[in-house]
């Protein structure tokens, strides 16, 4: 589905109505058909950007994008949502607030391999869920580095970076205590999540505000079945190729392997992986566990058995991965996050 003029107008109207912080900012990614009742849907966005800033500069020759982006519900159940969404120019992130918040936020990155955003299944279903625990969640809709965008293999983590800075900034509007933003990603996502982990200091883009002047070093990181190598061994070959293009040299493939670069002040990890993973191998959660240890970072690891890729929460049930969030919850309890 692509988002015409007139419903982004509806739906902009629509969250300037029902959230305050929504006005003037980029509506949600909008849904091809009725979603089931019952379900919070987010009305509040921050756009991560200005316009004109540098960050969102196409590389020189790259096709212009679309100017609505793209959405896809692939879910052949009217009660189950399942949307992805590509052709992101307006960064941006969409927030569940909870009705008393605990004082800690949570980033989530959705997977997508890099080659779109998944909108439900990694993204509204958990912000859901850590919402109704206390935790404001922040679903970051990021650009993807295999459309055009001039910052290359560091345009997901330019976006996850500023979002960070954003959060913080804006930490006393949602009831958020500034140091304890954590970090929480799925797949492609956890590769944004554990590169942000890893290179929080890294100058992604050319500082714009006051927020770039705060530190983008989450509390605490959780990459979920993630991309972490980009060694063709192990490495997701769809996430490699739209990050780093065809035939990259060997110091581009290190730089953006979170393993390969992670710095002793890196943030504590909760690392998560089912063995049976046919998508992405099991063996990049535990090459960055290693290097985790090898540096004497705090992680936290839990393989297990059966789960595939991509279960999120929805593919859990009956299974013993369905007791990852809790085992989450419990982790965030012990690092200080809440």
């Amino acid at each position: 589905m692509t988002i015409d003029r007139r419903s982004l107008l509806v739906a902009g109207l629509a969250a300037g109505i029902t959230g305050s912080g929504a006005r003037g900012q980029t509506p949600p990614p909008l849904s091809p058909r009725p979603l089931a009742r019952g379900l919070p849907q987010p009305a509040e966005t921050i756009d991560l950007w200005p316009a004109g800033a540098k960050a969102l500069a196409r590389r020189p020759g790259a096709a212009a994008l679309p100017a609505n982006e793209t959405v896809d519900d692939r879910s052949a159940d009217n009660l189950i949502a399942d949307r992805a969404v590509w052709q992101i120019s307006r960064p941006r992130m969409v927030v569940f607030r909870p009705d008393r918040p605990n004082g800690a936020a949570v980033l989530i990155t959705p997977g997508g391999g890099y080659r779109l955003v998944v909108v439900d299944k990694e993204g509204y279903e958990m912000a859901r869920w850590l919402a109704a625990r206390g935790f404001t969640a922040f679903v970051l809709f990021y650009r993807l580095p295999g459309e055009g965008w001039a910052l290359g293999p560091d345009t997901a983590l330019a976006d996850a970076q500023r979002a960070i800075r954003l959060i913080r900034q804006r930490a006393g509007d949602y009831g958020v205590q500034a140091e304890r933003v954590a970090t929480m990603g799925f797949s492609a996502g956890g590769h944004v999540c554990a590169d942000l982990a890893a290179r929080f200091e890294a100058a992604a883009y050319a500082p714009i505000d006051a927020a770039d002047r705060l530190s983008a070093r989450p509390w605490c990181a959780a990459p979920a079945y993630p991309v972490v190598s980009m060694d063709p061994a192990i490495a997701h070959p769809g996430s490699r190729a739209l990050l780093l293009g065809p035939n990259p040299p060997p110091e581009l493939e290190a730089a953006h392997s979170p393993d390969r670069v992670v710095p002793s002040d890196a943030p504590p990890h909760f690392l998560l992986h089912a063995e049976d993973d046919p998508t992405v191998p099991i063996e990049n959660t535990l090459r960055l566990r290693a290097a985790l240890r090898a540096r004497k970072v705090p992680v936290e690891t839990h393989l297990f058995a059966a789960g595939g890729h991509g279960f999120g929460l929805r593919s859990t049930v009956g299974k013993p991965v369905s007791a990852w969030p809790e085992l989450w919850r419990a982790w965030a309890a012990t690092v200080g996050l809440v």
